[in-house]
């Protein structure tokens, strides 16, 4: 009876594994805004084209936290970050939460569906999704214009690159967070 009081118990205490799972979590969360205000500053290669640095939180996510935090995180980030550089609610915020929700639809889908499916491949299918995401966003809402479509081999072919750069230091860090996480 006592145990059932305590499951029952709203004040009880969160388990350490949950509270280390939410620090985590928060943590990847701030590490992903401050990604993602520091590529606002930098020159764009191209229109709505960026490095994508904050996706490499994403997928950290998804590997030690799972999808929904994962799924979750990618949100948090493009609206906070946009509070941040005062972008909410403008075009280039639904064109990065078309790109962000693209982008972490098919990372949590492949990671599911292919478990052993490595971090560059699942980084490299978030870019083009992200891309992709981006471009329909773009052309649905402000551009309908079929020339738009000429941008998209250039930009998928960036995103292809830093797709990979992202996914191989996502890699890279997975691998020195696995003893610590």
């Amino acid at each position: 009876m006592a145990n059932m009081e305590k499951q029952s118990n709203p004040s009880a205490r969160p388990s350490l594994a949950s509270l280390k799972s939410k620090a985590t979590w928060l943590s990847f969360l701030l590490l992903a805004i401050g990604l993602h205000v520091f590529e606002s500053t930098l020159p764009s290669l191209g229109p709505w084209f960026k490095l994508g640095l904050a996706n490499i939180m994403t997928l950290l996510a998804l590997v030690f936290l799972g999808p929904r935090a994962a799924f979750s995180l990618a949100l948090a980030r493009v609206i906070v970050g946009s509070v941040f550089i005062g972008t909410l609610f403008t075009p280039t915020f639904f064109i990065s939460m078309a790109g962000a929700l693209s982008a972490a639809v098919v990372m949590v889908a492949f990671y599911q569906l292919m478990p052993r499916i490595s971090l560059i491949a699942l980084s490299l299918c978030a870019a083009i999704a992200h891309m992709s995401g981006q471009f329909i966003a773009v052309e649905t809402w402000f551009i309908q214009q079929p020339a738009i479509y000429y941008l998209l081999p250039p930009l998928l072919t960036l995103s292809c690159i830093s797709g990979w750069i992202n996914g191989a230091l996502a890699s890279y860090i997975s691998q020195r967070l696995k003893g610590i996480l």
